[in-house]
């Protein structure tokens, strides 16, 4: 297995001889849970691009003459530009290779899948998505909970604490009500660096003792988690340290853990 900087070739092959691109969930970092047809599109690649919060371990199914490119796309810190990362893709699947994009979680579910998957069409090369399992739900049931439940929640929503524009985000305010009227379960995506202010349009609709988790490292042996009422938060995130990559999780579908949490103990005088 090779790796590199990303090249890009001279001018396409014919058409009927492109190659493909595959984009390919790796799931939440657990390399175990990478599916089987994940693991047969990297057995077959010529090129891999691979984002930052892939766990490296996943590479090891790349046969050694793959080439890997990593293109790292993690939030606040430095990133390969997407369109950059578009052309790479379309040059080398027009120079015949077989392409695999491999991205944290499921490509489909923020991680740009959409907007690669309509520049690959765009271009004429064929595409697919093999999905992956997404943090959001590796977080929840990595604490031993469920995501929807019969007696709390009849739904869930996926939500991004980091917009694309500033001041065009969730009406969190909003987003509580919705909570509350449709018995949902919230998870959201890069929201700890906006923690506070998800947290306090949410209580402008969600009782302060809401059950919220904070959850970081999904499913990987260092995973942190912390249980705390929706009105404590933010302060329990800054007391951790907690960072990212982390997830945050508010509904009643936590009510049943906060039971099981260790209560401290009692001192007799």
């Amino acid at each position: 297995m090779n790796t590199s900087t990303p090249r890009v070739p001279p001018g396409p092959l014919p058409r009927n001889a492109w190659g493909k691109v595959w984009l390919v969930g790796a799931g939440p970092g657990d390399p175990e849970l990478l599916t089987l047809k994940a693991v047969s599109c990297l057995q077959r690649a010529d090129v891999v691009f691979v984002d930052d919060l892939v766990n490296p371990e996943v590479l090891h199914h790349a046969t050694p003459r793959a080439r890997v490119v990593w293109v790292g796309k993690r939030g606040g810190c430095a990133s390969t530009p997407q369109a950059f990362i578009k052309r790479a893709m379309v040059h080398e699947a027009t120079q015949g290779r077989e392409v695999v994009r491999l991205k944290g979680g499921d490509p489909m579910i923020f991680g740009r899948g959409g907007e690669e998957l309509t520049a690959l069409r765009a271009a004429g090369v064929t595409a697919e998505v093999v999905n992956g399992i997404t943090s959001g739900l590796a977080a929840v049931t990595g604490m031993g909970c469920a995501l929807t439940h019969r007696s709390h929640a009849q739904g869930v929503v996926l939500l991004t604490g980091h917009s694309h524009r500033p001041g065009q985000g969730p009406d969190w305010c909003q987003v509580g009500q919705a909570m509350a009227s449709l018995h949902l379960t919230l998870v959201v995506y890069m929201g700890v660096g906006q923690l506070a202010s998800i947290a306090h349009g949410l209580s402008q609709s969600l009782p302060g003792h809401t059950p919220a988790a904070l959850v970081q490292h999904a499913s990987l042996p260092q995973q942190r988690q912390w249980l705390t009422p929706l009105g404590t938060l933010a302060q329990t995130a800054q007391a951790a340290g907690v960072s990212s990559p982390a997830v945050v999780v508010v509904g009643h579908v936590l009510s049943g853990l906060a039971k099981l949490q260790p209560q401290p103990a009692r001192h007799s005088a």
